[in-house]
């Protein structure tokens, strides 16, 4: 399956271009909280409000034109950035970036299911959460080196080289398969389609995986600073939870095609491990706890996110791949956005332990929600 391996490396992409800038705004802008947090936010939002546009734009001339143009798109954003040498330039790179990723993205996603066989997409979409996985875990630690090394420019000079890397060998070895003939579709029809449980339920499960990988990434290392941990081992933390998802992911998804593990418990089980993990994370101290953390949220997060994937492709109409995949990746920002938000907020009222458990709550709630519907 060689052409689905382009379409891991624009997931990767997409994620570590978001996590690899985000996690070092924070020293690079000496303008005012809110400042900041607009620079953070240009990223996300570009995503949101595009990808179910350009998920449908997939859907109406093929997703192979759409996941190029897109990674084009994202290298010319990032190399402007470089070009231009303005510091203040940062802000519209990071939307053109993010305008660029909602194009690729639902894409990439569309095409993994359009090409590979219904037996294996278990496995395919294991895969192609793997290295988003990577690429969100590991993105502000190779991006934290390259800036060390050469400051802003290097790492958006970096993204660019990536993203035409990506779109060439895309461009080689993907094939293009042809639009399908679609019926019309009103807002109403729409709509409908998209508050059915086949569309709800994958999507709550992407949406609280990706929370939980984001505040594991963001929180761990806090946690294990409040221990007296130094950066190598929080570090360790984090590279610990990236490898545990990238393992896990095409073994849920082997097993899924085998048949061996149903797309309904299977996501509940993998939101329930992922609460245990955040669990972990706010009641052991130490490196064992931040460590047993990390291994079981990654775990989680591998889990229930290929049976998500897996899940929707199954259920979509195949004209419909790039809109479902455009909305699925919406919910998967929200949450990318929401878990650290509801942490935040969380431990600012009360301790970093009471935000880990609350969202460890929530992950059950929405794991229940899922295996009793599916039981229904």
């Amino acid at each position: 399956m060689s052409e689905l391996r382009p379409l891991y490396a624009a997931g990767f992409v997409t994620a570590f271009g978001a996590h690899s800038i985000a996690a070092s705004l924070g020293g690079y802008s000496h303008a005012s909280l809110l400042t900041l947090g607009l620079l953070l936010a240009l990223y996300d939002g570009a995503e949101v409000v595009l990808e179910p546009v350009f998920g449908s734009l997939a859907d109406r001339i093929g997703p192979r034109p759409v996941l190029l143009g897109g990674l084009v798109a994202f290298a010319v954003a990032s190399g402007a950035f470089v070009v231009a040498g303005d510091p203040t330039a940062v802000g519209l790179a990071r939307f053109g970036q993010g305008a660029a990723a909602a194009a690729f993205s639902p894409a990439a996603g569309a095409l993994v299911a359009r090409l590979s066989p219904t037996k294996r997409q278990g496995r395919a979409f294991g895969g192609y959460g793997a290295w988003k996985s990577v690429g969100y875990t590991l993105g502000p630690l190779l991006g934290g080196v390259l800036i060390a090394l050469g400051g802003f420019p290097l790492l958006f000079g970096t993204l660019a080289v990536l993203a035409i890397l990506v779109a060439g060998w895309a461009a080689l070895a993907v094939p293009a398969p042809a639009p399908l003939p679609r019926s019309r579709q009103t807002v109403l029809g729409l709509v409908r389609r998209l508050s059915e449980p086949g569309f709800l339920r994958p999507t709550a499960v992407l949406a609280a995986t990706t929370a939980a990988l984001a505040v594991g990434v963001g929180f761990l290392p806090v946690t294990g600073a409040a221990n007296g941990l130094g950066p190598i081992a929080t570090g360790a933390a984090v590279s610990v939870l990236a490898l545990s998802s990238a393992l896990v992911q095409p073994y849920a998804g082997r097993l899924r095609d085998a048949g061996r593990l149903s797309d309904g418990p299977g996501m509940a089980a993998g939101l329930t491990l992922a609460a245990a993990g955040l669990a972990l994370g706010a009641f052991i101290p130490g490196l064992a706890g931040i460590l047993a953390a990390a291994v079981t949220i990654g775990a989680g997060v591998g889990l229930a996110t290929p049976l998500g994937f897996a899940h929707l492709a199954g259920w979509t109409p195949p004209e419909r791949l790039g809109q479902t995949m455009g909305a699925a990746e919406v919910g998967r920002e929200l949450g990318d956005a929401g878990g650290p938000l509801l942490v935040g907020a969380l431990a600012t009222a009360a301790t970093l332990g009471a935000g880990l458990a609350g969202l460890a709550v929530v992950l059950v709630v929405v794991g229940l929600a899922v295996f009793r519907s599916r039981a229904a």
